[in-house]
């Protein structure tokens, strides 16, 4: 029997500040130190910051609502899950302008262990001169539902005979007059005592016409995780370099230099294989395989998948990035003559399910190293050694 209990935590009617846990609601988890807190951070650019913090006993989820319901980090045992980016904390989008930097402002934000990218465009700015209407026209770098609030969350303890299971949910609009009017309903499932977060995020047309669609998760691991000899690992039907600089290092695509001055990034395109139910799964894992981050996936909502290696110096952001997606993060102009945008008709909607495993032992790397090859299976990856036709733009 499910025994369910919801609350507000964002939105009108909701407290800046609010505490739960089991001497609240007796009812749920009586043998987890769990705990819900929500928070309104009040500080320089964070300030105004609504963030929700989940303990479930074993780690404490880190998601901040008003950065469009992002996951800002996981924090498991003393070690986080996340990476250190330039930009210390959450920056309200107050005061993040899309367009400056030409165009490129976005990345005066992103500091986000999961940054949603979406929801009309992702990928590098410019003029767009297939889109829709003259307000879609100008597009930034990675779109803007990163840097959109939650209008209102909410939180719901369920109960049933398998689990016990905090939910989350937020909804975001991305919508203007004359332009698109799609809303992400994100969700986060975080079950008591358990390692993985299930995600399930729907996009909604509310519009009275097609819309298009891309949505990219940038989900970005950095020390202690990632390190020299540090590995990446994914069931490949085929690997391309974005570009020249990429291509580089064709040999060694798999793994990570120490934190390098000077290193400029590199991006390769992927193409996985799925199980029988057309899933898939990518994993970074430490140079010693006592630690890892694991990520699945379903290729049918997200077939494409992008590694973002940028293991530059510590203190200018050593990361790398897992990125499953509805497009390559091209320019969306040239994504749209490859097929690969997606459109929704009026009224309808998108739905994907993604899960989060952090990785604390060498057991658990293992685990998840041999799910991706049970994936794999025979079949032998395709590794070009030059950027393909189709996939970037000449």
């Amino acid at each position: 029997m499910n025994q369910n209990s919801t609350h507000l935590l964002c939105g009108n009617g909701a407290s800046s500040a609010i505490t739960l846990s089991q001497s609240d609601i007796p009812e749920f988890g009586k043998n987890t130190a769990w705990s819900v807190k929500k928070s309104t951070m009040s500080s320089g650019v964070s300030a105004g910051i609504e963030l929700i913090e989940v303990n479930n006993g074993l780690q404490t989820v880190s998601i901040l609502a008003t950065r469009g319901m992002g996951l800002w980090k996981i924090e498991r045992e003393g070690c986080r899950f996340g990476w250190d980016s330039p930009v210390l904390q959450p920056v309200h989008p107050a005061y993040i302008n899309l367009k400056s930097r030409n165009n490129l402002g976005w990345v005066e934000g992103f500091n986000e262990l999961l940054c949603r990218c979406g929801l009309s465009f992702n990928g590098p700015p410019g003029i767009d001169d297939g889109a829709a209407s003259p307000l879609e026209s100008d597009v930034t770098l990675h779109g803007q539902i990163a840097n959109l609030p939650a209008e209102s969350v909410e939180i719901e303890f369920e109960t049933n005979a398998e689990s016990e299971t905090i939910v989350i949910r937020g909804i975001v609009r991305e919508a203007s007059l004359f332009g698109p009017n799609l809303e992400l309903q994100a969700e986060y499932r975080i079950s008591l005592g358990c390692d993985e977060i299930q995600i399930c995020d729907t996009v909604l047309n509310r519009a009275s016409r097609p819309a298009e669609l891309e949505l990219l998760y940038h989900i970005n691991v950095g020390q202690p995780v990632l390190e020299s000899g540090a590995s990446w690992k994914a069931p490949i039907q085929s690997l391309a370099p974005k570009d020249a600089r990429a291509a580089e290092d064709i040999a060694t695509p798999f793994t990570y230099l120490p934190p390098t001055v000077g290193y400029a990034e590199q991006v390769y395109f992927c193409k996985l294989n799925g199980d029988s139910q057309k899933r898939s799964a990518a994993m970074v894992k430490s140079s010693s395989g006592n630690s890892g981050f694991g990520i699945e996936f379903d290729l049918q909502s997200l077939p494409y998948f992008t590694i973002w290696k940028n293991t530059q110096a510590t203190e200018d952001g050593y990361c790398t990035g897992l990125e499953p997606s509805t497009s390559y993060p091209n320019f969306k102009a040239f994504e749209r003559t490859q097929g690969r945008v997606v459109n929704i008709g009026a009224g309808e909607s998108w739905q994907t399910v993604l899960k989060l495993k952090t990785l604390a032992d060498n057991k658990s790397v293992e685990a998840f190293s041999q799910k991706i090859d049970a994936i794999q299976g025979d079949s032998q990856p395709v590794i070009h050694n030059a950027p393909q036709s189709g996939l970037q733009p000449e």
